[in-house]
C-alpha cells in the first residue's frame, strides 16, 4: 500500500533528456520551488531575509541570484520564486517559513512547474522559440517568456546554459517546442 514510486512530469521513472549534436535539453525533476510574496508593510524586513538567504540583495526585475542552497528570481513587485535541489531542501516551504516568519506569504510551487536545463549552443535555439536575445543578455538575467504558446520563466546561467521553468500541465508542449528548435538549429 505504501509502494509509491516518484515519477517525472512525463510520467516516467527517469528524467527525459533530448540531445542533438550541439545541445542537450534535460528535465530536472528534483527541484523544489516556492513563491515568496512580501506582506504589506514589512517588505523591507522580507528583503532583509532574502539578503541573508542569498548573501546578496533581493533580485530586481529581470534578474536571478543563487547561493549555496537557494536560488531566486524576480516574479513581480515584492514577489520572488525560490528554488533548491531536493536533497538540500525537500520541504522548501517549511524551511522558508522558518526564515521569513510573518514577513512573507510562501506558497508551494514544486508540483506546478517543471525545470528544464538547456545546454550547448543555446543562442541558436532560443532565437527560434522565444524573444530573448542572448547577444544582449548575460548570466543572471531572468524573464517571463512565451515558449510554444506557453508562459514560462527563462533564467540565463551562462552563455551556454539556461534553465526554463514551464507549467507542469504544458511540460510536454514546451519540451516538444524546444526539442524541435534544437533539431532545426542543428541543421542550419
Amino acid at each position: 500500500m505504501h509502494d509509491l514510486t516518484p515519477i517525472t512530469a512525463f510520467g516516467l521513472a527517469e528524467p527525459t533528456v533530448f540531445v542533438t549534436q550541439s545541445c542537450q535539453l534535460a528535465e530536472r525533476p528534483r527541484i523544489a520551488l516556492a513563491s515568496v510574496a512580501a506582506r504589506l508593510g514589512v517588505d523591507e524586513a522580507c528583503r532583509a531575509v532574502i539578503t541573508d538567504l542569498l548573501r546578496a540583495d533581493a533580485p530586481d526585475p529581470a534578474a536571478w541570484l543563487a547561493s549555496d542552497i537557494y536560488s531566486a528570481f524576480w516574479m513581480g513587485p515584492d514577489q520572488w520564486m525560490f528554488s533548491a535541489d531536493f536533497p538540500d531542501v525537500e520541504d522548501i516551504v517549511a524551511r522558508l517559513k522558518t526564515s521569513f516568519g510573518e514577513t512573507a506569504s510562501i506558497t508551494e510551487q514544486t508540483d506546478g512547474w517543471v525545470a528544464f536545463d538547456l545546454t550547448g549552443e543555446v543562442e541558436a535555439v532560443l532565437e527560434l522559440v522565444c524573444s530573448v536575445d542572448m547577444r544582449t543578455r548575460s548570466a543572471g538575467y531572468a524573464s517571463r517568456v512565451s515558449i510554444h504558446h506557453t508562459g514560462c520563466f527563462l533564467l540565463i546561467e551562462a552563455s551556454d546554459r539556461v534553465r526554463v521553468y514551464a507549467p507542469r500541465a504544458s511540460a510536454g508542449s514546451v519540451f516538444h517546442g524546444i526539442s524541435q528548435a534544437m533539431t532545426s538549429a542543428a541543421t542550419r
